[in-house]
């Protein structure tokens, strides 16, 4: 019998009320908290390996974002950046999670580092991986294309062309079946891939773009965040996030840690998770 991808994500449900719906979340451990972001197309089954690495020492906390994971998917809300980070706000806040170390992924750097700039005094440490959280005119053609009017969602919603790409193109190593099954398992129809449409569309390319001046308010947030301690710990390969990005976060936040992790890609978690779980490791041991 093929192992389930369930097997894998052995954790308790836990809902909170949220814009757009109950979301989510994993809530595991005990102690000083790691808070988890996961981008687009994945959930929390992603931070897995982390979460089980580090359970048995701190308070892991992995929501999915509205659309995502065993969220609710409505399927007229807004999906906008603005309304995530309220989301995860509202996390933080009912959770009152303090002495945060912050760990984000893909969309979860705007995320999570847009609530980290509205609460510096929560942050304790930050760990950066493949992301951005600043304006960019880098946009993969594959990505791009997923915008186009009308293709686009036959694309993505129709027919999977994201989130099935990804578990192909995001990982350098390969995934197996199972992880395969689980990274899609939310993603099984037209009405459940809003959010996977929504985050593409949500990238801000111009000014004129409704998300343009939250992602330059979490730009100039990321100043509020200089004195906690930071490691950014990048899958080099990446054709998404591309060194470039790291590069970016590296002159915003010269202080910060770097790890290259030469042989991953853009699912760093996928590629090298022992490598991501060192690197919490050191950063867990360095004082705010």
């Amino acid at each position: 019998m093929v192992a389930s991808w369930k097997e894998l994500y052995p954790f308790s449900e836990h809902w909170i009320d949220a814009k757009g719906g109950r979301q989510h979340y994993v809530d595991e451990g005990q102690g000083d908290p790691i808070l988890f972001v996961h981008g687009n197309p994945t959930w929390s089954f992603y931070w897995r390996a982390a979460i089980l690495h580090f359970r048995d020492r701190y308070r892991c906390v992995a929501p999915d974002h509205i659309g995502c994971g065993r969220s609710n998917k409505p399927q007229d809300w807004s999906y906008r950046l603005a309304d995530h980070i309220a989301n995860l706000e509202n996390l933080v806040l009912k959770l009152d999670l303090r002495r945060i170390t912050l760990v984000v992924h893909d969309w979860g750097g705007a995320i999570g580092l847009g609530m980290a700039g509205r609460h510096p005094d929560r942050i304790a440490r930050l760990c950066i991986t493949n992301t951005a959280a600043f304006p960019s005119s880098h946009i993969p053609l594959r990505i791009a294309m997923c915008r186009i009017p009308g293709f686009g969602a036959l694309a993505v919603q129709g027919f999977n062309g994201f989130a099935g790409a990804a578990t192909i193109m995001a990982s350098e190593k390969g995934l197996s079946s199972q992880v395969k099954a689980g990274l899609l398992a939310p993603y099984d129809s037209w009405a459940n891939r809003i959010a996977t449409l929504r985050f593409v569309e949500d990238i801000p390319m111009d000014p004129t773009h409704p998300s343009y001046a939250t992602l330059q308010g979490v730009d100039q947030g990321l100043a509020k965040l200089a004195q906690a301690p930071t490691t950014l710990c990048w899958g080099e390969k990446d054709w998404c996030f591309t060194p470039h990005f790291r590069e970016e976060f590296q002159r915003r936040m010269p202080a910060a840690s770097v790890d290259k992790v030469e042989e991953a890609g853009h699912y760093l978690m996928e590629d090298a998770p022992e490598r991501v779980n060192a690197c919490l490791e050191l950063l867990l041991q360095r004082s705010p």
